[in-house]
């Protein structure tokens, strides 16, 4: 590039067609994407003398030159335009930082025994996608609700194929184990479609349908059947009341904008069916002094171009150029969208809580802004992960040579350690030392009870270790059938240095290396170095406590006069061990039958 560039001469050369408009620096880089209904006057507007806004006219001193595509239709050029600007992210446009494909529940359809499962990018498998989902949270709690009342399987096929016993999931009343013959076909049949019911927004047949059963059940005095059917009903009725939006049955999106000109936050609830499937904020990256109105209307096209938009959406700003919005959203759904502001009652309750929560979202997002924030965002892009992780949990084993074995998961989120969500595990039953095994036992008691419903699953897992606690961690989560979460490991450098290990992804195998300075790395030490903490304080106090308290105040009967008298006897508790029955009878005060009792302790026999 040049800077003898004439704009005039480029100006009179631009037809008066629709199309898309690129403009270029000194370097050639595309500092903005705009779409116009006639080219030569939208481009010539940003020349003319007067009338420029600041931010437009800093732009227009770094133009260079402008190349440009025509269109049949400005709708065409609309769409084209969202396509060049996620390929080449201009500096002057807004951006949206969550821009991959949106997550869906996939009901497979070429099984005898279809399976309920997290979805995200294209539909190439035969069945039915349920969607999308404003976020994998959401998704992730509309199927352990589903798992709750219709225990239809959740594993891979591959998984499901390779079963010779029922796995953990029929073991919780999560699943009803068709992998080993336990539920005929189709009974099976008959929960996936209310599964499907469910996920129509149809739950009020479900409830109709599950009532009858019940009743026949009763009636033929099948009572633990109908105390079943019962309790699923109950479920079904609690998941009504909290999803179901009052007088509406359909899909509707409600959008809310709200900004200060340096920063945007968009809020997104989603209903489909009649039922809320959640929110999620959204974080457009944008210049200085856009309005709100502006970050809405290229919000609206990044996003529904993406994802398949509604029939109807409420937005709480007057979008421009809206009829032409509609069209271009009606091209590539293949439905007429609907924009709409101005409405009453209800809607215009719930557009008023999206602008509520809008704002507090923003006001949050800026106080908090901070350091943390900045690692938590530069860890998505290091790991390239679908979005900004809400919450993560560490693995750590703590143990001094085999003995006390403590295995530690820490919590954090976006506003640093979650302590209440801590928890230890004290490892029994598996071989001293072994770190592999300590590992599973403690994954398996964490994400089996999250499983159930007692907490909140995370979206990036990290273990403190190589290829061997990723195999095991991976493991844990296909028997769980826990799905959307990535695992990481961080295993020790050259010589266990500090500073140098290597990030392993689970999924690929791929090792990230990171540089020192880097925030994304700086987070995974931190909460890394707070799982070694929290291991080895629990390891510490574990075997302290063994080694304060004597083996022998385990046996009825043995008080601490008669346990001096045993060890001062035999020269201490390796003495006692190795002693025999008659041995231990001729000390002072040691019956026989108390005698046989301190043999079988140390001799495996109960007692």
């Amino acid at each position: 590039m040049t800077d003898s560039f004439d704009p005039r001469a480029l100006i009179r050369s631009l037809p008066e067609q629709p199309g898309v408009y690129r403009m270029l620096d000194a370097e050639g880089r595309v500092i903005y994407v705009g779409k116009a209904k006639r080219l030569r006057r939208r481009v010539a507007s940003y020349f003319n003398r007067g009338g420029k806004d600041p931010k437009t006219s800093t732009m227009v001193a770094q133009v260079r030159d402008i190349e440009f595509t025509v269109t049949h239709t400005e709708a065409e050029a609309l769409i084209l335009e969202n396509t060049l600007i996620k390929e080449s992210a201009p500096r002057y446009n807004v951006l949206l930082r969550d821009d991959k494909s949106y997550p869906y529940i996939f009901v497979s359809g070429d099984t005898e025994f279809p399976r309920l499962g997290f979805h995200r990018g294209p539909k190439r498998q035969p069945g039915r996608y349920f969607g999308p989902f404003p976020s994998a949270a959401a998704v992730r709690e509309t199927l352990s609700h589903l798992q709750k009342v219709f225990p239809v399987r959740q594993c891979e096929d591959s998984f499901f194929r390779n079963r010779s016993r029922p796995c953990l999931q029929y073991q919780i009343k999560r699943c009803t184990a068709p992998c080993v013959g336990f539920i005929d076909r189709d009974q099976y049949a008959r929960d996936v479609e209310h599964a499907i019911k469910f996920l129509e927004g149809r739950s009020g047949e479900v409830i109709d349908e599950l009532a009858a059963d019940m009743d026949r059940a009763a009636e033929s005095l099948d009572f633990e059947r109908a105390a079943r059917l019962r309790d699923r009903i109950s479920s079904l009725r609690r998941i009504q009341e909290r999803q179901y939006m009052s007088g509406e049955r359909g899909d509707l999106d409600v959008v809310a904008c709200v900004g200060d000109g340096r920063a945007a936050c968009v809020q997104v609830f989603v209903f489909r069916n009649g039922q809320s499937l959640g929110n999620k904020a959204y974080y457009p990256r944008i210049p200085v002094d856009t309005t709100a109105s502006e970050v809405l209307a290229a919000f609206l096209a990044r996003h529904y171009f993406d994802s398949k938009p509604p029939r109807e959406i409420l937005v709480n700003q007057t979008v421009p150029d809206r009829a032409l919005l509609e069209e271009a959203l009606a091209t590539v759904s293949g439905h007429q969208v609907h924009l709409r502001s101005d409405v009453r009652g209800d809607r215009r309750r719930w557009l008023d809580m999206a602008v509520q929560n809008a704002w507090a979202a923003l006001q949050t997002r800026i106080a908090r802004h901070t350091g943390l924030e900045l690692r938590f965002e530069a860890l998505q892009h290091a790991l390239d992960l679908d979005q900004i992780p809400e919450r993560l949990e560490c693995f750590d084993i703590s143990h001094t040579a085999g003995e006390a074995t403590v295995a530690a998961c820490v919590v954090f989120n976006r506003e640093g350690p979650l302590k209440s969500d801590y928890r230890r595990f004290n490892v029994e039953g598996v071989t001293p030392g072994d770190d592999y095994a300590a590992m599973r036992q403690a994954l398996v008691r964490r994400y089996t009870r999250l499983r159930r419903g007692e907490g909140v699953l995370p979206d990036l897992l990290v273990v403190d270790g190589g290829e061997g606690q990723l195999a095991e961690a991976s493991g844990v989560l296909e028997e769980l059938q826990i799905e959307g979460v990535a695992i990481l490991g961080i295993a020790k450098g050259p010589e266990r240095k500090a500073g140098v290990e290597r990030l392993i992804l689970a999924d690929t195998g791929e090792e990230v290396i990171l540089p020192a300075d880097s925030p994304a790395r700086l987070l995974l030490q931190q909460i890394r170095d707070e799982a070694h903490r929290f291991a080895i304080t629990g390891h510490r106090q574990r075997r302290n406590k063994a080694r304060r308290t004597s083996t022998l105040e385990e046996i009825p009967g043995l008080g601490p006069k008669r346990r001096q008298l045993l060890l001062r006897q035999f020269g201490g508790l390796r003495g006692v061990s190795s002693a025999g029955v008659e041995d231990l009878a001729a000390v002072k005060g040691i019956s026989r039958q108390l005698a046989q009792r301190i043999y079988d302790l140390f001799h495996g026999q109960a007692t």
